[in-house]
């Protein structure tokens, strides 16, 4: 079969950015496709492309000296760029201290090598507030570290880091120990969903504990992240939502220290390809998300058509994950060709929702992981997240497919758990192989479990 061909993006010389190649290569003439599905999503996926035209933040006045505030030379590189048609906004190497950067339609926002934004740590460098989604519940709140809403062709490229700067004592902290803490606050943020306020009329920022992410696109079309690290984010650290046509790949994920800090999340996003990607987190490394209960419900936008292949994940809950936001629906998600394996990996693939949830999760299809180490299951299915186990909305799992994965070591394989009243269905699991398995499977309230040619600590444990 014909090799894929990735389409990359090229520095060319005089400074032109350019996107090359596209999808995959087509099946070779009379054979059909062995990955038709991915094809498919593959063919609709184009990276944005932006004028060649060049604007040094220096220029506007950043000076890279890991001291003075470049949060007004930033924006003022972005507008100017944006109303002269869009092109490419460069940090050159140097430690720019900076707020919230906001991006604009046809920007192109290049880390140089050797850059590095260094955000904030002053929750005020990320007002006035802006409309955002936190844990799957649309509010309005701090701005994401880089943000956008609304726009068209956005990008952050290049190989300099945008660095969240997160702490013990600067972010991290809101999330437990004495008051003040993010807790009353989500409390507070889920009884208004509930009640069916108005999004406008449920305010948070100034006063409130809700952290900001460190990168959120916000119904945005066209979106590329490439070649990019990100560290230390508040919370969750690449948060598309509700976006279209969303490539990420070749990004590095350094941010296994913090509390909630997800690597890649995806949520109620249409078409994405998130490939060669290098991923450590405090929490799930790839997390696909569609809301949360009242409010996911309302929005009722699914999360489906995307690709993650060729990624790398150490630390983390969970590799790839579908969960535990699932209340608009999660389908068809193809994953191919990762590694996964850490001492503080508790799983590699994971799906996670409760009956307060709800939502489809359907045509999750993984084939060709290699996982060397976890902590807990390997697989685990479970639809008591939270420990949860009555609801008026019970998810709907279905047609999860699970090929090709081997796994050295772990204290289990699976861990499958539906409900007695909602059984997970039609799962399938083929050519895989587990070793050094400690502890047995733990299967419940499943219909239509397949095993075929699986092997656990050299036995055959087809059914």
């Amino acid at each position: 079969m014909s090799a894929p061909v990735r389409r990359r993006t090229l520095l060319l010389a005089g400074g032109a950015l350019a996107i090359v190649g596209g999808g995959t290569a087509p099946a070779a003439a009379g054979r059909p496709s062995p990955d038709p599905q991915v094809d498919a999503i593959l063919r609709r996926i184009r990276p944005p492309r932006f004028r060649d035209r060049w604007y040094d933040v220096t220029d506007f006045g950043a000076v890279g000296d890991d001291s003075t505030d470049c949060t007004a030379a930033i924006r003022a590189a972005i507008e100017t760029c944006h109303r002269h048609g869009g092109g490419h906004v460069v940090v050159p190497a140097g430690n720019f201290r900076t707020g919230a950067v906001h991006l604009l339609s046809r920007v192109d926002l290049h880390l140089a090598a050797g850059s590095r934004l260094a955000f904030s740590q002053d929750p005020a460098a990320y007002l006035p507030v802006v409309a955002t989604r936190y844990e799957g519940t649309e509010c309005y709140n701090y701005s994401p570290f880089v943000y956008a809403y609304g726009q068209r062709d956005i990008a952050v490229t290049g190989s300099g880091v945008l660095d969240g700067r997160a702490d013990d004592t600067h972010w991290w902290d809101w999330t437990g120990g004495p008051p003040p803490n993010e807790s009353p606050d989500k409390t507070l943020l889920i009884q208004l969903a509930a009640a069916g306020v108005p999004v406008k009329e449920r305010v948070f920022g100034a006063g409130h504990y809700l952290r900001p992410n460190l990168l959120q696109f916000n119904r945005c079309t066209n979106v590329l992240l490439d070649g990019i690290t990100v560290k230390d984010s508040p919370m969750w650290n690449i948060h598309p939502v509700l976006c279209r046509n969303v490539t990420i790949r070749d990004v590095v994920v350094d941010s296994p220290n913090g509390p909630n800090n997800d690597g890649i999340d995806p949520e109620s996003c249409t078409d994405a390809l998130i490939e060669g990607c290098t991923i450590s987190t405090g929490d799930d490394c790839i997390a696909f998300k569609s809301g949360k209960d009242a409010d996911g419900r309302r929005v009722n936008v699914p999360t489906r058509y995307a690709v993650v292949r060729d990624c790398e994940m150490a630390d983390g809950n969970g590799g790839v994950t579908a969960g535990s936001e699932t209340s608009g629906g999660i389908m068809d998600i193809f994953v191919r060709d990762c590694t996964m394996s850490s001492p503080r990996l508790e799983r590699a693939i994971r799906i996670k929702s409760n009956p307060d949830r709800g939502g489809t999760i359907a045509n999750i299809d993984v084939r060709r992981v290699t996982v060397g180490q976890a902590a807990d299951s390997v697989i685990e299915i479970v639809l008591n997240y939270a420990n949860v186990t009555t609801g008026a909305y019970p998810p709907d799992v279905h047609g999860i497919s699970i090929s090709q994965l081997t796994a050295a070591t772990a204290p289990r394989a699976l861990n499958l758990l539906g409900l007695p009243d909602d059984p997970l269905r039609d799962i399938r699991l083929h050519d895989c192989r587990f070793d050094a398995m400690s502890e047995e499977n733990v299967i419940q309230d499943v219909e239509g479990l397949r095993l075929d040619q699986v092997w656990i600590n050299g036995t055959r444990v087809d059914n």
